[in-house]
């Protein structure tokens, strides 16, 4: 059986990794250009991050949330929680791409 709290976390885990290379490019584009496009992703970018590194810490850390996840959140939940991941990683990957082309 796939442990669904595995899939979440490397599914996460890899958001915030690319999270953080976007959103140092598009700071870095926003500090050399001073478009308000730039400074949109930037923003965007800082949100989403935060986002992630919060399901992070809850799958990770939290001392309720995490056992929680770990042992009793409801297969279907789970299933509908990673659908919602895995797009996000998905696209972000996609983002990442069209960023440093």
């Amino acid at each position: 059986m796939i442990e669904w709290i595995d899939v979440a976390r490397v599914s996460v885990s890899l958001n915030v990794v690319m999270l953080v290379g976007l959103t140092w490019v598009w700071t870095r584009n926003y500090r050399s250009f001073r478009s308000k496009h730039a400074l949109g992703l930037a923003v965007f970018g800082v949100l989403l991050l935060a986002q992630n590194a919060l399901s992070l810490y809850f799958y990770l850390f939290h001392p309720v949330l995490a056992a929680w996840f770990a042992t009793d959140m409801p297969p279907l939940a789970w299933r509908a929680n990673i659908v919602v991941h895995v797009f996000q990683t998905v696209a972000l990957a996609f983002l990442l791409w069209v960023t440093w082309d």
